[in-house]
This record gives C-alpha cells, structure tokens and sequence, in this order.
C-alpha cells in the first residue's frame, strides 16, 4: 500500500525511517524558514535609523515599516489553506520540498533588487513560497509520529523556529555593518538576504534526498504548478495593495484590513467548494474556537520577531548590536518551551487531563508576561537591558509551549484525512494576527512615540483568547454522514 505522500505517484515502497530523524530534518527547515522572514525586521529599523533607500522619504517610517513586514505574511496567510489542501491531494512530503527550494531562491532574489515596489513583491512571492511549509510540516510530522509522542513531535520540529529567530536576531546587526562596509551603506542591507537566502537553498537540496527517501519519488511538479498559478493571483492582489496605500494614501491599517478580508474571502470560496469534504476542518465550530484564538499567538511572535530590535533598541537607548541579543532572549526561549509544551501536552493527554485545560493555563502566563513587560517600560525611566531579557525570555517560553499544544489539540479533533487543510486553516487564520501585528503595531509607535500602547494591545489579545478556548468540549474527531455532513 502506498504512504499517503505519495498520492499521484507509482512508486516503490519508501524505507523506513525514524521518526525522530524527521523531527530535526523538519527542525532545520524551520531554522532557516524564520531566519529568512525574521531578517526584514532588523534590516527595516536598520535603513529607518540611517535614511537608506526607500524608508528616507517616509512620513511615518515605522507604519511603513510594518506595513512592508505585513505584505510578507499577507502572501504566507493566503496560501496555508490551499498548499495544505493540495498537501491533502499530492503529497506532503513533495509540497515542502517546492515551498522550500521556493524560499531559498526568492530570499536571495530580495537581496538584489532594487525599488521598493520590486523589494516588496519578492517578499510577497517569498511568503507565499513559504506558506506551503506550515501546513505540510505538521501534517507530515502527525502522519510518521506515534499518537502518544504526537506533541513532542511537533514542539521539536517548530523549535527550530526559535532558533532561526535567534539567529536572525544575532547575525543580522553583524552582516547588516559588514554589508556596509563590503558594498557600501547604500547597499549594506543587502547581505543579509543573500547569506540566508544561500543557507536556505542548501538545505532545501538535503531536505530533498531526505524526504525522497522518507515516501520515496516526489512528485513536484503538479504542485509546483498549481502553488503558482495561485500564487500569481495572489501577489497581483497583494502588490495592488501595497502600491494603492504607497501612491494613493492608503492608511496602512487600511491596507492590513484589505489583506484580512481577502483571507476571509478565501476561506468562505474553500467552504463552499470543498465544505462536505473538509467538514472537520472548515466547519466545525470547536476547531473554530482555536483558530481564532491562535491569532494571538501569531500578533504576539511578530510584535517581538519584528520589532523586539527596535523595542529594546529604543527603551534602553542602545545600539543594535546590543538590542538584537537582547531581543534574541524572547526567541531563544523557544528552545525551551516548543519541546516542553509538546511534552507536557502529550503528558496531559495521556494522563487523560486534556490538553486543553494546559493550553488556557499557558495563555494566561503568556499574558500575564506580556502585561509585565509593558508596565515596566512604562514605569520605568531608563529600562535595564538584562530586566529586558529576562522579561522577553519569560514572555517567549509561555508563548512558545502554546502552540505545539494548540497544533496538537487541533489534531486530535480532525480527521487524519483532513490534517492538511486542518493546519492549514489554522494558520490561514493565525496569520491575520502576524499580517496585522506588525503594521498595527508600528502605527502605534508612530503615534505615541514608544512600544508600550502596541505591548499591552498584545496582552489584551492573548488574556481573550485564552477565554476562546473554554469553547472546545470535544476530545476527537467530529463524525460526519456518508455525504460529508457533520453529525450532531
């Protein structure tokens, strides 16, 4: 019988492989995945504190700022639904290996354009590449994965997002002075997209003999076509967006509602098409319940990826270099807290606890962090950087053990049939939080002059959505009728 990711092929049967093995090969994936969207935060407050380039004329540069992040995550919002759907149809396995090599070659791309325009079209078309990655990268890891182990799982493998935050966070200050004095001020923020860039595109060639060996022969280039196709729509739509808000006057906030209401478009076209097919994933009103509240999860990773620089930079009046390995405490928490929210989550499930109680309980920690972060920045007249660290540090390990327990919950209420859409719908959702967050966030620094109105909005989300998750009652997966209906 053929694995599940090897739909539409003819293959012979793949060897076996350790689970385990998969963890970390998909580890490194979300390394490098962060670390190439988590770059364009630094290299934004870069060009802002030195007037290069297209940020030098900008009225409000760190709306303009945000607003450049949003696009990135406007184009990874609007393909979750549709690459995890086609995951569903062609393969796992084969739609990561495309997202990946995607990611890799368009970073690099980013590095050598020139124009605002071009700059921020190749992020588009770099998180729509991207976005392919999410709801393969769970599905896959929940299809090889003992159901006992199913959380630990997937909190080691999205580790590695934690790590490329750090790094991304560390290196880029470095590569950003480097890059200057190498190619000139002018140019200097093009480094950092093409090191990355590189690294990524090296890994995406090992992650392609690995998985290979994993299903055995990837079929790519249906999924290629298709993840295009819709692409193309996509970045047309996204880059009309950003020009209307440059050119026209757009409030940014106005443009990051347009971006919002596409993905609500998308999903309501997904409903009615494939609804009856996708019922435990697109219509049941629990799994409802935690895709919304995962929208504070993401407004809460890139307020910190993308501004924890800035924040830190700006609160302690210190240099970047400095600020980034500061603000690498929040990301580098992540460490810590994906593999241990994943095994505390498999614990309480096993025990038959729940993992739902544990989520709420970590929310209100994230929280509470949060909330303490921002009361001292707004007490305190000169904020110390190591309080800073340990704050950020305490905020990141709550927020990181969330969501394998959110991710893993999700699972347990969804068909296996259905865990690409599944994921990918839940991050379709969650990314309204990062597409909002740092242009929101931004505009609020713009208008009070500091981070702390844009901190405490953050605790606010996470305290609601911990509420949201009193909502989810089921323990399994929703049954539904011979026709795709759900029963009740």
């Amino acid at each position: 019988m053929l694995d599940a990711d090897q739909r539409g092929t003819t293959v012979a049967p793949p060897r076996q492989r350790s689970y385990r093995t998969l963890w970390f090969v998909l580890f490194g994936g979300w390394l490098f995945a962060y670390a190439d969207r988590a770059v364009t935060g630094p290299v934004v407050t870069w060009m802002i504190e030195n007037d290069i380039d297209f940020m030098q004329a900008a009225n409000h540069p760190h709306a303009l700022g945000g607003l450049i992040g949003s696009m990135f995550f406007a184009g990874y919002m609007l393909t979750q639904l549709p690459s995890g759907y086609l995951g569903d149809r062609f393969g796992h396995a084969s739609m990561l290996t495309v997202s990946f090599v995607w990611a890799g070659i368009a970073t690099m791309v980013s590095g050598v354009i020139a124009g605002l325009l071009m700059f921020v079209a190749m992020r588009v078309i770099t998180g729509l590449g991207e976005g392919a990655f999410y709801s393969n990268d769970r599905a896959l890891i929940v299809a090889h994965t003992p159901e006992s182990k199913r959380s630990l799982g997937l909190g080691v493998a999205i580790t590695g997002l934690a790590f490329g935050l750090t790094v991304a966070s560390i290196a880029t200050p470095p590569l950003l002075d480097f890059g200057a004095n190498l190619l000139g001020t002018a140019h200097g923020w093009r480094l950092p997209f093409l090191v990355f860039g590189a690294a990524t595109a090296i890994l995406s060639l090992f992650m392609w003999r690995y998985l290979k060996g994993l299903v055995g022969t990837l079929n790519l280039r249906a999924p290629f076509v298709r993840l295009a196709s819709i692409s193309a729509v996509f970045c047309l739509l996204i880059v009309a967006l950003f020009w209307a808000c440059d050119q026209l006057g757009m409030p940014e906030w106005l443009a990051a509602a347009a971006q919002v209401a596409l993905a609500l478009v998308l999903v309501a076209v997904m409903q009615r098409r494939q609804g009856r097919q996708l019922a435990s994933a697109l219509r049941d009103k629990e799994t409802a319940f935690i895709y919304v509240a995962a929208i504070a999860i993401l407004w809460s990773i890139w307020l910190f990826g993308y501004w924890s620089v800035a924040i830190v930079s700006s609160a302690a009046n210190e240099s970047l270099v400095k600020a980034g390995l500061t603000a690498a405490f929040n990301a580098g928490a992540g460490i810590i807290g994906f593999p241990v929210g994943g095994w505390l989550s498999d614990k309480a499930y096993k025990r038959g606890w729940g993992r739902r109680n544990l989520l709420i309980a970590a929310t209100l920690g994230q929280g509470v962090m949060v909330l303490l972060f921002g009361v001292y920045l707004q007490t305190t007249g000169e904020p110390t950087l190591w309080v800073m660290a340990v704050l950020l540090f305490m905020t990141g390990l709550f927020l990181n053990a969330v969501q394998p327990m959110s991710q893993a919950l999700t699972a347990d209420l969804v068909d296996r049939a259905n865990h690409g859409a599944a994921f990918g719908m839940w991050n379709l959702i969650a990314e309204i939080g990062a597409v909002a967050s740092p242009v929101v966030s931004g505009a609020l620094r713009d208008a009070t002059g500091d981070w702390v109105a844009a901190i405490y909005l953050d605790a606010a989300l996470v305290l609601v959505s911990a509420l949201l998750y009193f909502g989810v009652r089921r323990t399994g997966p929703l049954a539904v009728t011979p026709d795709g209906q759900p029963v009740r």
